[in-house]
């Protein structure tokens, strides 16, 4: 037994030597020294995961030393974001999260216990996973409107799948566009609810590329349109929502922040070196493959701006639709 406690206190000691080690590097600028994680808030398989491995590699690559990628899925991407918010702010902690923890929680969670703003330190926008509005091939409609007028004809007929806060907040805003009355389902994983659709449990589901890439090529879903106004590039023929509900538009952003306190001189670091990741074609082509178009800002400062927007849009779009907080 003493052994034991004698090797866990060597372990204790000896992560707790590297990570001060590091943390004093980064304070006479040899940042990095040390490997860097990166917390992603969704499980391993995920559209953001894939992204997250992705881009880490090369990040990796260019820092010269490795990102871990971290999964710490749960509670709709709180528990991520909490961890983050409380992490030392010394380059060595990343968050690649979305829309879900710093535009959509804030209005949809009752008691969160992050700050989006406060609490972190915007390094920069990786691009958008596209979502498209998918219905099962039972459904007699081929287009925005023929699903609107077939819903009107049949209230409460109609289901659809929620297993995440962009697509509940994409059905919500079109059921209210749309005046019609159709059901929520929610569910707990992004593939569970594209199962079902397939299986017509659910007729309906706002369901990102990342997840359902390869089942919308086929013909066991009918993919109607796009959620984003200015439609898709990975979708090009596929018309956006907005072309028959005007104002309709809504994007699943992506991007990476650090904890509130991270030096500027890291910060800029990081953002460099994401510039570079992200204008290689070799990146655009291989993350365009799971259905993401990468679409960075250019300086941690225009990615700040652009999160307080988005969390003031998606205000309005939760209001909107009066979807109640849990």
């Amino acid at each position: 037994m003493q052994r034991r406690q004698w090797w866990a206190t060597l372990a204790l000691t000896a992560i707790a030597t590297v990570t001060t080690a590091a943390y004093a590097s980064t304070a006479q600028g040899n940042y990095p020294s040390a490997p860097i994680t990166m917390i992603v808030p969704f499980a391993a398989g995920s559209g953001t995961d894939a992204v997250a491995r992705a881009v880490g590699q090369k990040l990796g690559e260019r820092l010269q030393q490795p990102v871990i990628v971290d999964n710490r899925a749960g509670a709709n991407a709180q528990i991520a974001a909490g961890l983050v918010a409380k992490a030392k702010p010394d380059g060595y902690t990343l968050f690649m999260t979305t829309n879900t923890s710093h535009s959509a929680n804030p209005w949809l969670v009752k008691s969160l216990k992050y700050d989006p703003i406060k609490d972190f330190t915007p390094i920069a926008r990786v691009g958008e996973l596209p979502f498209a509005l998918a219905v099962h091939p039972s459904v007699p409609a081929d287009s925005v409107q023929a699903l609107i007028d077939y819903a009107k004809a049949n209230p409460g007929k109609l289901s659809y799948a929620t297993p995440n806060s962009t697509s509940l907040v994409a059905s919500e805003t079109l059921r209210f566009l749309s005046k019609t009355d159709i059901v929520g389902v929610p569910y707990k994983s992004s593939p569970q609810a594209l199962t079902d659709l397939m299986g017509n449990q659910v007729q309906m589901y706002v369901v990102d590329l990342g997840s359902g890439w390869s089942m919308l090529k086929t013909d066991r879903v009918r993919t109607l349109a796009v959620t984003a106004a200015k439609g898709s590039k990975i979708l090009p023929n596929v018309p956006p929502i907005g072309k028959t509900l005007p104002g309709f538009d809504i994007t699943s952003w992506n991007g990476i922040f650090a904890p509130a306190g991270t030096p500027p001189e890291v910060v800029n670091k990081i953002n460099t070196a994401l510039q570079a990741v992200l204008a290689d074609e070799a990146v655009q082509k291989q993350l365009e493959q799971i259905g993401f178009e990468v679409w960075p800002t250019k300086t941690p400062q225009e990615f700040a701006q652009y999160v307080s927007e988005q969390l003031a849009y998606w205000g309005r779009l939760v209001k909107q639709a009066d979807i109640p907080a849990q």
